[in-house]
């Protein structure tokens, strides 16, 4: 018998709770009807406040839009992430590659812009319960994580950067950098052979899901977010065409060539 395709795959009930953060009607009615049909169960709430108010109920991901009435819908994900590890995908008209990586770097686990399809969603949700399912916020050596998928040493120093794998954390120069689950995974993951190019499908594959649905372009907001927290964009520089590596800042380099693309 042939294995069912990713279509048929993505036809498979699923139950799940989620909770849709959307002020639109319009928007909100025909996406709870959709993702009804593909098993899961929806909450709808129209104001940020009521979001996260909601949100105590412990859905199993929230669907966050950013324009809302009553306060923006980045404080909503900065609210729900500093009391809950629950999966967010922020869903946007809001497509521009700031808004993306704000997003991220707030703790979102993806962000899909307006318009999109109810099948394109249910894949996202898929792949995101997919990770966060198998990886507790607290960090579990069971996680399907990079650093499980690959066994590495529970800690790797680079010049000034230190990563702690069990405890995942990371700091420079002395200074605890704080980054969202998957921006830890990423960087964990380049960190497990310094100097290597990764082509952006084995980072797919590894950090994200071997079946993602969706453009890469997540990947560039990730690595976008990582530079900028790290204080230097030569720390992951861009193979042209290939991928990315991670590579210790040499004094006095040219930043614009090497973390450009």
């Amino acid at each position: 018998m042939n294995s069912p395709t990713p279509v048929a795959q993505l036809c498979e009930p699923v139950a799940m709770r989620l909770l849709l953060i959307e002020d639109d009607d319009r928007i909100a009615g025909p996406l709870t009807e959709g993702l009804g049909r593909y098993g899961f169960t929806v909450d709808h709430v129209r104001t940020g406040r009521a979001g996260l108010a909601d949100a105590t109920g412990s859905p199993d991901l929230v669907l966050l839009d950013l324009g809302l009435p009553d306060m923006d819908g980045l404080d909503v994900c900065r609210g729900l992430r500093a009391r809950s590890a629950v999966p967010i995908i922020m869903i946007t008209a809001r497509g521009e590659e700031a808004d993306r990586i704000v997003g991220l770097e707030l703790g979102a686990d993806d962000y899909l812009a307006k318009p999109f399809g109810v099948r394109e969603l249910v894949a996202r949700i898929r792949a995101v319960s997919r990770r966060t399912s198998a990886l507790p916020y607290t960090g579990s050596e069971q996680a399907d994580t990079p650093e499980a998928i690959q066994p590495a040493a529970a800690a790797a120093q680079l010049g000034p950067l230190k990563i702690n794998r069990r405890a995942r954390q990371v700091h420079l120069g002395g200074q605890e950098i704080a980054l969202t689950p998957r921006e830890f995974d990423l960087l964990a993951y380049l960190a497990q052979d310094p100097e290597a190019v990764h082509s952006r499908q084995q980072i797919m594959d590894a950090v994200w899901d071997p079946h993602f649905f969706g453009p890469t372009k997540t990947l560039d907001a990730h690595v976008a977010a990582l530079r900028r927290k790290l204080g230097d964009p030569a720390w992951i520089t861009t193979a042209r065409g290939v991928g990315f590596r991670l590579t210790v800042p040499v004094p006095g380099h040219d930043t614009d060539r090497g973390a450009s693309g």
